[in-house]
């Protein structure tokens, strides 16, 4: 079950809303953990007891070390680090370690690993750098471990950010599964941000993903440049609407339920460096790898070559945890080596060119983007080959074929969407129109997009889950 399926959207939500603003302060937790394991179940089954073991390890983990004297601390620290890392290897990467295997003793054996293909329960990179990040932060001190196994399930295991982040950090919330508050005002925001996330999702992300889907499946025969680069744009429309539509969605539920949540998106597509895209883009984890992974590996601090170093590890680690494939490792490569490079000089050279340098970001992340979508990576170097031209395509269908006045329309919504002008409009309407007037504006607003996203919902409009990847 995800946020946009009738099942959550008619069934799920209206139920449990009802019944958590109807039971006493004292039952809400409970509720929202057993509704939030409920959530999960639906789709993940027996897998349940992957995120149920995940709960109970990491839980018994910390308040064992957080007793435990500084001799055993490091101990632990490593050993729970290695079991969470150990159970995202396993599900994650075995299917892959396995196929690279049985390749290799092609060229000289007839031997081949026989394995069943090992499930990837969803979400599970989510929760296993969620944990990590849980441990380390006892493991510093600072935080004590939770007392209560029913507050740190219901951290572990709370259903907004569940399946597709964003990665909440346990001090962020410790207070708030405390207490926290359910208000008109949380009710209302939330509200909003929620559907302006599905309405990302339903009216942005959908569409244009399956035009990517259809020229991305395409023999290289058939994509000339301008359908690579028509493929290229609706993919990138995709990935960040998917993507920043269901952190919206996760940072309204949660405030709907009383939890506030970090920002996860800032524009990244109006950066004027990948430097700066990455300050940008998917936050949650760019500053838990920064955070637990590069600053701990030395930074910037011991020196260029070093640094480079540790970009290059910290990306390819990125990449890798996107998905168990070559394409994902290249694109974290990539990104790493930008990341040096503009470090190195052409942080400098960019200085002042603000037009030269989003246009240098757009290209290089779009680059990336090939390497992230593409199945193989033959695929991705036919596809680059297109983008230049040196893909003479002989057959197939023209670009206007794909090119309909609802794509135009989208894609159109989408650049102004993926600038701060939007926002900033809304704003300045909430602070010059009088109240009840503002409110009636953006209910009537906020209505008519829900409706839109209902009706294609209720349709069964083209609607694919990206996040099973990861």
């Amino acid at each position: 079950m995800v946020f946009s399926d009738p099942l959550f959207l008619f069934v799920f939500l209206p139920l449990l809303l009802t019944a958590y603003l109807s039971v006493p302060l004292a039952f809400r937790n409970p509720l929202l953990l057993v509704a939030s394991l409920g959530f999960y179940a639906v789709g993940e089954g027996k897998y349940t007891a992957v995120m149920l073991a995940s709960i109970a390890f990491n839980y018994c983990t910390a308040r064992v070390l957080d007793g435990a004297t500084s001799s055993r601390r490091k101990q632990m620290l490593a050993f729970g680090i290695a079991c969470n890392l150990g159970a995202l290897v396993f599900f994650k990467y075995t299917n892959f370690l396995v196929a690279e295997i049985n390749g290799l003793l092609a060229s000289f054996s007839h031997f081949r690993l026989a394995l069943d293909p090992v499930h990837l329960p969803l979400g599970i990179s989510f929760f296993a750098f969620q944990g990590m990040s849980y441990l380390i932060d006892v493991y510093r001190k600072e935080v004590p471990a939770e007392r209560s196994l029913f507050r740190f399930a219901l951290f572990k295991a709370l259903f907004p950010q569940l399946i597709a982040g964003p990665i909440v950090r346990y001090p962020d919330v410790a207070a708030q599964l405390r207490n926290r508050h359910v208000s008109l005002n949380n009710l209302t925001r939330g509200s909003e941000r929620f559907i302006i996330g599905l309405s990302k999702k339903v009216l942005l992300a959908n569409p244009t993903g399956a035009v990517a889907d259809q020229i991305f499946a395409l023999p290289s025969t058939e994509v000339g440049s301008s359908i690579a680069w028509l493929g290229l744009a609706c993919y990138a429309v995709q990935i960040y609407f998917d993507f920043s539509g269901y952190s919206d969605m996760a940072i309204g539920l949660g405030r709907i339920f009383g939890f506030e949540f970090r920002e996860n998106f800032d524009y990244p597509y109006i950066a004027r460096s990948v430097t700066e895209f990455w300050r940008r883009w998917h936050l949650s984890l760019s500053t838990w790898f920064r955070d637990y992974l590069y600053i701990p590996l030395g930074g910037n601090r011991l020196g260029p070559r070093r640094t480079y170093l540790n970009l290059f590890a910290v990306f390819a680690l990125c990449g890798l945890w996107h998905g168990a494939s070559w394409n994902f490792l290249i694109w974290g490569l990539w990104h790493g080596t930008l990341l040096a490079v503009e470090r190195a000089f052409l942080s400098r050279k960019l200085e002042g060119k603000h037009v030269v340098g989003h246009v240098y970001a757009l290209a290089a992340v779009g680059v990336g983007w090939v390497f992230f979508r593409a199945e193989t990576l033959g695929q991705s170097l036919a596809y680059l080959k297109a983008l230049v031209g040196m893909n003479a395509a002989t057959a197939g269908q023209p670009v206007g074929f794909y090119v309909t006045n609802e794509l135009l329309l989208v894609l159109t919504a989408a650049a102004i969407g993926a600038t701060p002008w939007p926002k900033r409009i809304l704003t300045t309407f909430r602070e010059s129109v009088p109240g009840w007037a503002a409110l009636t504006s953006l209910l009537l607003g906020t209505s008519v997009l829900l409706l839109s996203c209902a009706t294609k919902v209720a349709a069964g409009a083209y609607s694919p889950f990206i996040y099973f990847r990861f």
